[in-house]
């Protein structure tokens, strides 16, 4: 008996031992990482000493059928266990078979045909208009350096103002400026031009006349304090500084303001196709989830001010 109060071999005990301390040894995982694992397992021989009926051995999980672990999991869900804890589940129980099946002990094809739970998709969260405007004006007064604030603010305005990825406003170059438009390298190598609103241009501008640095035409032209290229977690940082200034709401992060972008745009009644030229998402069914998101927020509306709600 383990001291979880099911029964499994001294054999099939030693070899979980074993990967719990590859596990911590070898591939080093976190405390807690190591702790779900090991939880995920013991749930499983649990399951199996009640479904087979007695103490469970190698020779038991060498004859499992994809229908034994497809019950396990209806057991869970039966327990009000949510699909992102089911996947996590059969990530820890995958990664001790690939461990005996490394260790030449079994090997078992049953779980490589089990799908794993679909995850629901998490909506994006965008931030209203008036915070994602008050961002800029706020880098201001927090930073006492003119040339940084100027950056950070140029960074953010193009992540809200033009919908970039933050990976995409790092990478700009001042060739990549033409007047009026943006070139942006984007996922897959694709190019595609972005309008340049004018406060955009004006945040750009004052960013470059304050910059201390003058990288090449080709080289990224937003710059970190010694002069290398600027680093994204810096721009990260400065969106949690900015949640506790402004009293932001935990999901207000550089692709937050991404977010916010498609989310205004079809608010105002924006063209979804044009919103997924200007994003650069190769399929229309990655955009359409902003058409649920504003769908929410006109429920919301709707429930708190229709008077026969």
């Amino acid at each position: 008996m383990t001291d979880t109060g099911f029964a499994i071999s001294d054999a099939l005990r030693a070899h979980i031992s074993s990967w719990r301390r590859e596990l911590a040894t070898i591939r080093r995982l976190s405390p807690k990482t190591l702790e779900a694992y090991g939880r995920d397992v013991d749930q499983f021989m649990a399951f199996l000493s009640g479904h087979l009926g007695g103490t469970v051995d190698i020779t038991d999980l060498q004859t499992l059928r994809p229908a034994d672990l497809r019950a396990f999991l209806a057991d869970r869900r039966r327990n009000d266990v949510g699909s992102r804890s089911l996947a996590r589940s059969l990530s820890g129980i995958k990664s001790f078979f690939t461990y005996v099946e490394r260790e030449g002990i079994m090997a078992l094809e049953a779980l490589s045909v089990v799908r794993t739970p679909k995850l629901p998709r998490s909506l994006p969260k965008p931030l209203s208009a008036p915070e994602a405007k008050g961002a800029g004006p706020a880098i201001h007064e927090m930073e006492d350096r003119p040339w940084v604030a100027a950056r950070d603010a140029a960074v953010i305005a193009l992540c809200y103002g033009s919908g970039l990825r933050i990976s995409e406003a790092l990478a700009l170059t001042r060739s990549d400026l033409d007047g009026t438009t943006l070139r942006i390298l984007g996922k897959g190598n694709k190019v595609r031009l972005v309008p340049l609103i004018a406060p955009v241009r004006a945040a750009i501008d004052d960013y470059l006349r304050l910059c201390p640095f003058s990288p090449s035409p080709n080289e990224p032209m937003f710059r970190g304090v010694r002069g290398g290229a600027l680093s994204p977690r810096l721009i990260q940082l400065r969106l949690e500084h900015l949640r506790g200034a402004m009293g932001l709401p935990a999901s207000a992060t550089p692709h937050a303001l991404r977010h916010s972008f498609a989310t205004h745009l079809l608010a105002r009644g924006g063209d979804l196709r044009a919103i997924q030229e200007l994003l650069g998402h190769a399929s229309l069914s990655t955009t359409q989830i902003y058409t649920h998101i504003d769908g929410e927020r006109l429920l919301e509306a709707y429930r708190a001010a229709h008077p026969r709600r």
